[in-house]
């Protein structure tokens, strides 16, 4: 019993004095402000822009009610740390894949943006409401733009063709408002729901609208998105260049036969089942009985797919 007293004793002895090194640590290296520093940690606002372009739209800052909703977002994703440096590491990686299909579509490059509020850059986002994908498309209006969605294949989740019919969406909603920023404001709320609000209102401007909770905040977020994604090191994100995640370096092949076991075709191009399924994750089941015979194309890796890039520049 007076072996353990005296452990007891001694280890409480050895805590005091290294709370009290630390302490004394903290008071010389800070003088006059140890107490507080100790204690305390230091936040910063960020800094709002004196104005902001959505597509070609100018943003009305000069609107204290804008500023500030700006400003929350951009708060929320400056101090979202974590999803904010995941989303700046992964952009290079499905940019490269909607860039190009927007501009091809004839798109304002600023709607990626909107597919990153929409889905968090994970091509497998299921909603509550049972959205899915990038470009987060309910069933019926993906068929309704061409996606094939069944049991064993679910278009919604192919980024590239996902983004095609999400183009078409916008381009109608386009055509329909005359406004990129009230598309992007539909797209959230659904275009009968905006279209009543602008009969109930008397207001065409989305930044004039009183809209519920998410849709009102919904552009906000695309816009700090693209602030902070445009210039991260002004919002407090310092990324090297080799801790971007890597582009995906693929070859595409086209099959119009079934395929009884994709675990079998995977090996059978030197790749395994869990990256077949990364790369395709629109093939819904491990097989495909293809009974119409509809062609499709199939991503697979090329030749040093899963290794880092900084990897493979040592060995070279």
């Amino acid at each position: 019993m007076k072996r353990n007293l005296r452990r007891i004793v001694y280890t409480v002895f050895i805590v005091a004095l290294v709370l009290g090194g630390y302490q004394l640590l903290e008071s010389s290296a800070y003088p006059e402000q140890a107490p507080e520093l100790v204690k305390r940690h230091f936040y910063t606002s960020v800094e709002v822009p004196d104005s902001l372009v959505f597509a070609g739209e100018e943003v009305p800052l000069e609107y204290f009610d804008v500023f500030e909703s700006l400003d929350r977002e951009l708060l929320v994703n400056s101090y979202f740390h974590s999803q904010t440096l995941r989303f700046i590491k992964m952009a290079p990686r499905f940019f490269a894949i909607i860039e190009p299909i927007l501009k091809q579509d004839s798109i304002p490059s600023d709607f990626k943006y909107l597919a990153l509020a929409e889905s968090g850059f994970d091509p497998r986002a299921v909603s509550p409401a049972g959205a899915v994908g990038f470009w987060q498309f309910m069933k019926g209006t993906a068929r309704d733009y061409g996606l094939e969605v069944s049991g064993e294949i679910d278009e919604r989740y192919n980024i590239e063709k996902s983004t095609h019919a999400a183009c078409a969406y916008l381009h109608e909603s386009y055509e329909k408002y005359g406004s990129w920023t009230m598309v992007a404001a539909t797209y959230n709320a659904g275009r009968n729901f905006i279209a009543s609000q602008i009969e109930r209102q008397q207001e065409t401007n989305y930044y004039d609208l009183l809209l519920g909770e998410e849709t009102s905040r919904y552009v906000f977020r695309i816009l700090a998105l693209k602030l902070v994604m445009e210039n991260p090191r002004k919002y407090g994100f310092d990324i090297p260049e080799d801790e971007f995640y890597p582009l995906w370096e693929t070859k595409t092949i086209k099959i119009s036969e079934p395929v009884s076991n994709f675990a079998d075709f995977a090996q059978e191009h030197n790749t395994n089942y869990k990256i077949l399924k990364m790369l395709n994750p629109w093939l819904r089941e491990a097989y495909l009985t293809n009974n119409a015979s509809k062609t499709y194309e199939i991503k697979l890796p090329a030749e040093g797919f899963r290794l880092l890039r900084k990897q493979e520049n040592a060995e070279n």
